[in-house]
């Protein structure tokens, strides 16, 4: 039985209409008109124990709404919700003790506190055993290095450091289910490889569910191997990454380093994009010409001294899709 199912959900919002002028303001005043929102529209999908999902989609595409009625926030306006085998929006207390949640943006960690001080409010909050809180706190002191700042205000503690707090925070309680929402926000190299080991760990380790949310493709690339894409609140692609690449993802680049960086390269099926002293970029089709092929082409007529051939990012591969529209291109799998 999938831990997450959502059934047909559509969450519709009331916005108040904005009159021009100063006697539509006048107006406003007295007589205000509405217009309805449609932020999530017949959207399903279920998750099972212990995955790991990106969801993801350009700003505004209904991303935060749909975390917003699995963590109880929010009532859809329609279709149902099941998280853990209860229905969110009916029993908040209880699904918050099934839940944990990281926004990038905010923190639940109390601003002029030491970060340890937070920790132990939360733990009774959630009413944390002594044994679980202080096993918890090990784990998470080693993988996350929070005894630097553990004695530190929250308000006084970098990005990084409270990213690392707030997803120690969030799993204090040992949630069967982690929303991840921007988790690598503003975080620099080390930190986001940190952050995702972690997440990485815990999911593998304690078989915790994860939905991650992020404009950052890598994120996606690097933790899931599924991602459910929506825009304009609905549903266009729920399956493998690997599936997205492999359809959309027909566009290769052969980096090639020649002995005699002035050669000309008019090579059939491959068009030169770079060039930079003795080495040169060629885009090809892989449905038209194998890369075996290009490069036995390319050995026939310049002398090769390395070569690599390198696959679309998936973040060119959705940036793509965004900009080419949905229509027919993506279906369930």
């Amino acid at each position: 039985m999938p831990i997450i199912e959502v059934n047909n959900i559509n969450k519709d919002f009331m916005v108040a209409k904005r009159e021009t002028g100063f006697l539509g303001s006048v107006r406003s005043l007295f007589k205000r008109e509405f217009i309805k929102k449609e932020a999530v529209k017949d959207i399903s999908f279920s998750i099972e124990k212990g995955e790991m999902v990106g969801y993801i989609g350009p700003n505004g595409a209904g991303k935060s709404t749909t975390i917003k009625m699995l963590t109880g926030i929010l009532v859809p306006s329609s279709g149902t919700i099941k998280v853990n085998g209860i229905v969110p929006y009916e029993q908040r207390q209880k699904n918050a003790s099934n839940i944990g949640v990281v926004f990038g943006q905010r923190t639940q960690l109390w601003w002029d506190l030491p970060t340890i001080e937070s920790f132990e409010l939360l733990k009774e909050i959630y009413q944390v055993s002594d044994a679980r809180y202080k096993q918890n706190m090990e784990i998470y002191q080693e993988i996350l290095g929070l005894d630097e700042f553990l004695n530190t205000p929250v308000r006084q503690l970098s990005l990084g450091q409270r990213m690392r707090a707030d997803i120690a925070a969030s799993l204090l309680h040992d949630p069967p289910i982690l929303f991840l929402d921007e988790p690598t926000i503003g975080l620099d190299v080390v930190a986001k490889e940190k952050m995702r080991t972690f997440i990485q760990e815990i999911n593998r380790e304690r078989k915790v569910t994860v939905i991650l949310t992020t404009h950052d493709m890598e994120d996606i690339e690097k933790l899931c191997n599924r991602m459910v894409l929506i825009d304009h609140g609905q549903k266009v692609y729920d399956g493998d990454i690997s599936a997205v690449k492999e359809r959309f993802g027909k566009i290769r680049t052969l980096v090639v380093d020649v002995e005699n960086g002035e050669a000309t390269f008019d090579i059939v099926g491959a068009e030169v994009v770079k060039r930079e002293a003795n080495r040169v970029w060629l885009q090809f089709n892989r449905d038209e010409i194998s890369a075996s092929e290009l490069i036995g082409r390319i050995t026939q007529t310049h002398s090769i001294k390395d070569l690599t051939v390198e696959e679309p990012a998936i973040e060119s591969i959705i940036s793509r899709i965004y900009q080419e529209g949905f229509e027919e291109k993506l279906v369930s799998v």
